[in-house]
């Protein structure tokens, strides 16, 4: 009873920090960055600059990395012979966030560091954003479709792990 209630939490941390993760970058997507989209290039820059000083948080990473180690930790925990029903949706959806962190590593931070690189040494505002903002947008929505899709197989985990 103990082992199915830690499995059944585990699973339940991932799916919430995963959908988390998911709704940020999905908020980012539909909201955040057309908003940003609407301002001069030099409050744009001064604006993505604040969001990513911002982001970097306690809240952020309990749900950024948070995500990683509840989905690893629901893929262990469902190891077991008896416990595998879920487990191909686990092992999905894990496979799918660990393409968001490779996006996210590969494309988007680079491209933050190099926002911010440009804004520090008082490049031309119109420069800085035509390097960053269509590739940033672009793989930020990659990120926010992997993303919902590793919440859709958490949650369909979910049913599947309540009728084993």
């Amino acid at each position: 009873m103990i082992a199915s209630n830690v499995r059944a939490g585990v699973l339940l941390l991932a799916t919430v920090t995963t959908g988390l993760t998911a709704g940020l970058f999905a908020a980012f997507a539909y909201a955040v960055m057309p908003g940003l989209a609407r301002l001069d290039d030099r409050a744009f820059v001064a604006g993505m600059r604040s969001i990513n000083q911002a982001i970097l948080n306690g809240w952020f990473a309990l749900c950024f990395g948070g995500a990683l180690v509840c989905t690893l930790a629901a893929v262990v925990l469902h190891l077991p012979a008896g416990r595998r029903g879920p487990l191909p949706w686990l092992v999905a959806a894990l496979a799918l966030y660990v393409l968001v962190l490779a996006v996210t590593a590969a494309v988007n931070v680079p491209l933050n560091d190099r926002l911010e690189a440009g804004a520090a040494r008082l490049a031309d505002p119109a420069e800085v954003r035509a390097a960053f903002e269509s590739a940033w947008v672009r793989w930020n929505v990659v990120r926010a479709v992997l993303n919902t899709a590793a919440v859709g197989c958490l949650g369909w985990a979910l049913l599947v792990a309540r009728s084993v």
